[in-house]
């Protein structure tokens, strides 16, 4: 229904998808996400294994790569690691990661640079959420939704961007928010919510 993303790419994906925001069940934390879809696991921008949209969340296109930690003594270093269990991972066909000579190749790089970025907007995305909470810019939302065939869908459990205590945020807060890069990222996501028109129209489409 949605993928994980960092308020480094939300100039891009508030360009595709609405962003929300919602708590991990697990840790009860914030994160920020973009919207795919309606159900558990639908992707309205998933059509016969090609994506329709310009951009694709970075957490998606690092996969099947991941971030792990150093190992028992390092918990802190990130290290490149590769999920041998995706379906993308191949021992037959498909990109090559090393060259015949050992040396990492072209696609390796650019995988490294996206888990490199990945890891960074983690870090920046940790500070974002923590700002949001402190100026209270996060509220609950629920949306009722019908659709073209005469069903309803309620989206629950999910936050958005309060605007009117956003517009009430005095100038030295605007100032301190521009300064940490945050301030961008908040307007982002606030632009983004226009987008649930689109996804709509694909939910729409899809039952037509």
């Amino acid at each position: 229904m949605y993928a994980m993303t960092y308020p480094m790419e939300f100039r891009d994906i508030q360009s595709c998808y609405p962003i929300l925001f919602t708590k991990d069940p697990g840790t009860g934390e914030f994160f920020a996400a973009a919207v795919l879809g309606f159900e558990p696991n639908q992707n309205l921008f998933l059509q016969d294994d090609v994506w329709d949209a310009s951009y694709i969340p970075v957490v998606l296109q690092r996969q099947p790569f991941l971030i792990a930690t150093g190992g028992e003594n390092d918990s802190t270093t990130p290290v490149v690691s590769l999920d041998l269990d995706h379906p993308r991972v191949s021992q037959d066909e498909g990109e090559a990661l090393f060259d015949t000579e050992g040396q990492a190749t072209e696609f390796l790089d650019q995988k490294i640079a996206l888990l490199d970025k990945l890891h960074r907007g983690m870090q920046h995305g940790d500070g974002f959420i923590e700002a949001l909470l402190k100026h209270e810019l996060l509220e609950q939302i629920t949306m009722d939704i019908a659709f073209r065939d005469g069903s309803k869908r309620s989206i629950e459990g999910f936050y958005s961007i309060a605007e009117e205590r956003l517009y009430q945020l005095k100038g030295d807060v605007l100032e301190s928010l521009n300064q940490t890069g945050y301030l961008q990222p908040v307007f982002m996501a606030v632009a983004s919510m226009s987008r649930m028109r689109d996804i709509i129209e694909r939910r729409n489409r899809l039952r037509a």
